[in-house]
Formats: C-alpha cells, sequence, structure tokens
C-alpha cells in the first residue's frame, strides 16, 4: 500500500523539524553556540511538529484523514508564524529593524549592579554568529519553514473530497 499524500506530510513535517532540531542542538551543544532569544523562540513550532505530525500520520493511515487534514493546516500555520519569526530576527541581524530590548544590547536598568554581572550572558539577537551563502541560521530556518509550511498546507488540501 502506498502512503497517502497526508502520510507523507506528517512524515515530512515530523522528519523536517527533528532535522532542524538536530542541527540547532548541534550548533549549539557541538560548535557551542548559544542560542538568543528569538531563536529559541524558533524552535518551538518545530517542537510542537513532532509529536502532532506522527499524530497526523496515523489518523492519515487510520482513515479519519479530516482530523488529520486539521492538524496539517495547524502545522502549516505554526510553519508559516515560526517563518515570520525567523525573518523579524533576520531582519535584525541585518540592521533593517531593532530587534527586542532583552536581546540586542541595549541598556536595561537594574538596581542590583553586581547581581546582574553575576547573571548569565544571553547572545546577542542583532549579530548573527553564524552564515552559509549570505544567510543566518535565522535566514535558513525561514526558508526551512516555508518549505515544511508548504508541506503542511499540500497535505491538508489534496485529496479531498467534492
Amino acid at each position: 500500500m502506498y502512503p497517502t499524500t497526508k502520510e507523507t506530510a506528517s512524515l515530512l513535517l515530523a522528519a523536517g523539524s527533528v532535522m532542524a532540531l538536530s542541527a540547532a542542538w548541534y550548533f549549539q551543544l557541538v560548535v557551542g553556540l548559544a542560542p538568543c532569544p528569538l531563536c529559541l523562540d524558533q524552535r518551538i513550532a518545530y517542537y510542537a511538529a513532532v509529536p502532532l505530525g506522527l499524530i497526523a500520520f496515523f489518523l492519515a493511515r487510520s482513515d479519519r484523514s479530516g482530523p488529520a487534514r486539521v492538524l496539517l493546516a495547524l502545522l502549516g500555520v505554526a510553519m508559516l508564524v515560526n517563518a515570520g519569526i525567523a525573518v523579524y530576527h533576520a531582519g535584525i541581524e541585518w540592521q533593517f529593524w531593532t530587534g527586542p530590548t532583552a536581546c540586542t544590547g541595549a541598556p536595561v536598568a537594574t538596581t542590583n549592579v553586581l547581581s546582574a554581572l553575576k547573571g548569565a550572558r544571553v547572545p546577542r539577537c542583532d549579530e548573527a554568529a553564524w552564515r552559509m551563502f549570505g544567510l543566518s541560521m535565522a535566514g535558513w530556518n525561514a526558508l526551512i519553514a516555508l518549505a515544511l509550511a508548504a508541506v503542511g498546507f499540500a497535505g491538508a488540501t489534496t485529496g479531498r473530497k467534492a
């Protein structure tokens, strides 16, 4: 039996999310690039897509295409939001606009300077720690998330009964 479009899309979403998270964790743990707050926000959709993609796969496999279609559409929306966060982050890195003060190096008022100095260094969102072919990790994440959004929407809309 050949997999349906919904089954294939579900597995592609789950597998693509696992690969994106694996790359993020590799850069964090092996290469030593600590993620900024926006980088961490971009991982949320992938964390959700792994189990939800697998659930959508098993729903589609058991001929429950309606709920599988809804999950795939929701995952498509989640990936679009993720791509939006990634584009926003890349724009901050390219200095197109300013980012949140929590991670762009802007001064933060504090009453206890000593405890602030002891706190962990938050990586800056406005500095790209790594680039390949001119794109930062945020830029690559935008492309990956857009591709996965297309997969989710394709799986949700193909094979519909009239």
